[in-house]
């Protein structure tokens, strides 16, 4: 992310983890016959009503309207009367590497509190839905350690390519750790005498980290348009020649390149340098600031932003608007916001308990944001009500901008892709699948139709990453992800909330069983 003129310290703490990993064996997908269901899938003008959807194992069969046929032996027969099918969805921005809220040495600290949150977390996501994720920024190693859950969504990464003291790398990292943990890491030419004994630079060049990724299972590879939060500019980021490098390197692997980019001439650079996806909407029109921005009508933006996003929809690159992240720096000033049932649903109850102890606890990060605006101009202390209005009228204007800007691109059919950069900060306010339908209606006030949500969170997402042939659809051959929801989400995103069935790899799940509090009892 990119921030305001005045600096805030946490940006840095945390970057904005073979094809698919099943849900679970083989042996768990069934011989499913959903009968007499209304199928929505964004391929069709019309849903498709008194549908038959046969799956075998993990892939769709048919997809038939009309009487149902005689269940065949050792089929699982589901009564879809009244109820929606569509393809599970797709979040192509998540990072699965950090608990939301907790530091590495706070999880060491709270190692049961830790180890319910991971479990946890996968079945999150499912019970809103995301039957599979995008890491934008992982490796084998870590995805070994999500897939190690029971029960997961779908999981592909991308391989990140920071440089050397740039954005996408924690501050915890450091040394010989560094290296290890960001394998993809760039030098870039001059910055030779920088890397550590033990490595060797030739390894770490466009060429070669794009090689090594391809061969690591990397799906697409993430890059970073990112040179600091407000004047001065001081993160050190990768330049143009080798940005260009990096993404022709890609496309010769067959991979899309998605490019952080939060700001008007960070998404200029990433068009410049070829991105495919830019991994995020833009919430910073000028830097600085102006120093009283004026609201504005929905869609409407300045000269300037207009030429950039004409750009984006012309080339018809993804574009991200991640609408949450900022929201996920504002709610903790909401003093009710972990009074929410919603996070009961999704994060275990003792993890709620420790995000409400007090800092260098559970509250440490939003102490740290909350600092940014506890001074009044004579250095006196402002109140807490004082704190969090000074912040509403900081990222205010930055909320307007991101809106207005995916509501142009929405007006001029541009290609939205669905992804939430859950968590985008160490913030507890990004809570995993609870996020994403969040998003879902932050889009919907910008302008988008329930269509339109479930094309960018399927089809549009599977056509991005290359996967038609596997997901985005239901159609028969394509892999058994599905959800079977009491309401029309034709109608209203609301209907993600009203799901009783998953299916992951043709494994079927019962939506009640991975909510939180019922799931801490298995």
């Amino acid at each position: 992310m990119k921030n305001t003129a005045h600096g805030l310290k946490f940006v840095a703490l945390v970057p904005c983890l073979g094809l698919m990993v099943a849900a679970g064996s083989r042996a768990d997908a069934a011989n499913l016959r959903i009968e007499q269901v209304t199928v929505v899938s964004p391929e069709r003008t019309e849903p498709l009503r008194n549908a038959t959807v046969v799956v075998r194992d993990d892939r769709i069969v048919s997809v038939s309207a009309g009487e149902a046929k005689p269940a065949a032996a050792g089929e699982t027969v589901v009564d879809g009367k009244g109820l929606y099918l569509t393809p599970g969805l797709i979040d192509s921005h998540v990072h699965l590497a950090e608990v939301p809220g907790m530091t590495p040495a706070q999880e060491q600290a709270h190692p049961a509190i830790s180890k319910a949150a991971r479990a946890q977390f996968p079945r999150s996501y499912l019970l809103y839905g995301y039957t599979t994720l995008v890491d934008l920024i992982s490796t084998p190693k870590r995805m070994a350690q999500w897939n190690a859950n029971d029960v997961h969504p779908d999981t592909v990464f991308c391989g990140a390519t920071p440089v050397i003291g740039g954005y996408g790398i924690p501050d915890y990292f450091k040394g010989d750790e560094l290296w290890r943990e960001y394998p993809y890491l760039l030098v870039q030419p001059g910055e030779e005498s920088k890397v550590p004994k033990g490595i060797d630079p030739a390894t770490r060049t466009p060429q070669a980290v794009v090689a090594r990724m391809k061969a690591d299972g990397a799906v697409c590879l993430k890059a970073f348009a990112e040179d600091g939060f407000g004047p001065p500019k001081y993160l050190p980021m990768i330049r143009i020649e080798v940005a260009k490098e990096l993404v022709r390197a890609a496309h010769a692997a067959g991979l899309p390149v998605f490019m952080h980019a939060n700001a008007a001439d960070m998404q200029t650079f990433a068009l410049e340098a070829g991105a495919d996806v830019i991994a995020h909407g833009m919430w910073h029109w000028e830097v600085p600031p102006p120093a009283n921005p004026q609201p504005v009508a929905l869609g409407t933006v300045s000269p300037a932003v207009k030429e950039i996003l004409d750009e984006v929809v012309a080339r018809k690159i993804g574009w991200q608007p991640t609408i949450q992240v900022l929201h996920g720096l504002v709610d903790p000033f909401d003093p009710a916001y972990l009074a929410n049932p919603a996070l009961g649903r999704v994060d275990p109850a003792d993890l709620i308990a420790w995000y409400r102890t007090p800092a260098p606890q559970g509250q440490w990060f939003h102490a740290l944001v909350a600092a940014d605006f506890a001074k009044n101009p004579d250095g006196s202390a402002r109140s807490p009500a004082a704190i969090r209005a000074n912040a509403e009228a900081v990222f205010d204007p930055l909320l307007a901008q991101v809106t207005n800007a995916t509501a142009y691109v929405v007006q001029h059919r541009g290609n939205i892709l669905f992804g939430t950069d859950t968590p985008s900060a160490p913030t507890y306010a990004n809570q995993p699948g609870l996020n994403g339908f969040v998003e879902m209606h932050r889009l919907v006030a910008a302008g988008m139709t329930p269509a339109q949500v479930l094309r960018a969170a399927t089809l549009a997402n599977a056509e991005a990453l290359r996967m038609t042939k596997d997901l985005g659809t239901v159609q028969a051959g394509k892999r058994a992800n599905l959800l079977l929801m009491r309401d029309d989400p034709m109608h209203s995103v609301d209907a993600y909330a009203s799901i009783v069935k998953v299916v992951v790899g043709g494994r079927m799940l019962d939506a009640s069983e991975l909510v939180a509090s019922r799931a801490a009892k298995h």
